[in-house]
């Protein structure tokens, strides 16, 4: 007897799950909100510490990063759950959106101008310390917006089609989803070993990331979905060994392997997009078709 049929209420004359299996799904939702929550005061605390030049403000950020790693991880679990149960509701797709808002959005915002901007060298110009600053805050609070807006999109679309469509046979994402764009922002803050970015160059470049992430969310580019990746599906030995040798190295190599993965998902829409733009620019021209010889 498989889990959905174990979870069957015997009483419901059309097969509905039990309501204590609708909790099932929510209790992973609650974590990815519990997750968000933690980050957000773990950011707090780091920016405290390091205003005071107390010691530890660079543990604090590595939790607030690795909560949204962990949410990141929750949040994929919570939709696969209530598929397996057959749980689905709306009332659980609107709080698992509420829960990406604040674990995806509002949590690695924090983040990123918390470590990202807020300790700048003072030993440099106060005026130009100042624009950074200004640009920090409209910028962190530009990809807390985009990612809304991307969940708002997500809800009201029934089978959006990508502005590059892909396989048919495959699903596919349109725009980067804000998992993916809040575990770039931790991933780049764990690969620094969470140490506060203080030369104003490298926030800069940060700042243009934040706001590249932006965009991406927003976008209609291609990005591939593993949902069609079942847990209770059998697969070849080769995707169980690439699936250990991935959790080994996020075990002992954490932030390389955390970072190239992050990257990678990131920029895969990007090689997409231009691919495409390249294939078409470059395609041949077909010849038009020869006149038909007209006889007698």
């Amino acid at each position: 007897m498989g889990l959905r049929d174990r979870l069957v209420d015997p009483k419901s004359p059309d097969r509905r799950p039990r309501r204590a299996a609708y909790a099932l799904p929510t209790l992973f939702t609650a974590g990815n909100i519990f997750l968000g929550y933690l980050s957000i005061l773990a950011s707090f605390r780091g920016a405290m510490l390091a205003a005071s030049h107390g010691a530890g403000a660079a543990d604090q950020f590595a939790i607030a990063a690795k909560a949204i790693g962990a949410a990141v991880f929750l949040d994929g679990l919570d939709g696969r759950i209530a598929r397996m149960t057959n749980t689905t509701s709306d009332f659980g797709r609107e709080m698992d959106s509420l829960a990406d808002l604040v674990s995806f959005g509002m949590a690695p915002a924090v983040l990123a101008f918390a470590w990202g901007v807020q300790f700048l060298d003072h030993g440099m110009s106060e005026k130009l310390r100042g624009q950074i600053f200004n640009a920090g805050y409209i910028i962190s609070f530009l990809f807390l917006l985009c990612g809304a807006l991307r969940l708002a999109r997500f809800n009201v679309q029934h089978n959006p089609v990508p502005k590059n469509p892909g396989r048919p046979d495959r699903k596919y994402f349109v725009g980067l989803p804000i998992p993916a764009g809040a575990g770039m922002v931790a991933a780049l803050v764990w690969a620094f070993n969470a140490e506060p970015l203080t030369w104003w160059p490298l926030s800069v470049l940060w700042l243009g990331m934040l706001l590249l992430l932006g965009f991406l969310m927003v976008s209609t580019w291609r990005y591939y979905s593993f949902k069609g990746i079942g847990l209770s599906k059998p697969y070849t030995p080769l995707i169980v060994i690439l699936a250990g040798a991935l959790i080994f190295g996020l075990w002992s190599y954490s932030q390389p392997v955390w970072l190239a993965l992050a990257s990678c998902y990131v920029g895969s829409g990007i090689v997409i997009r231009i691919g495409g733009i390249l294939r078409r620019r470059f395609r041949p021209v077909p010849a038009p078709p020869s006149p038909e010889r007209q006889i007698g």
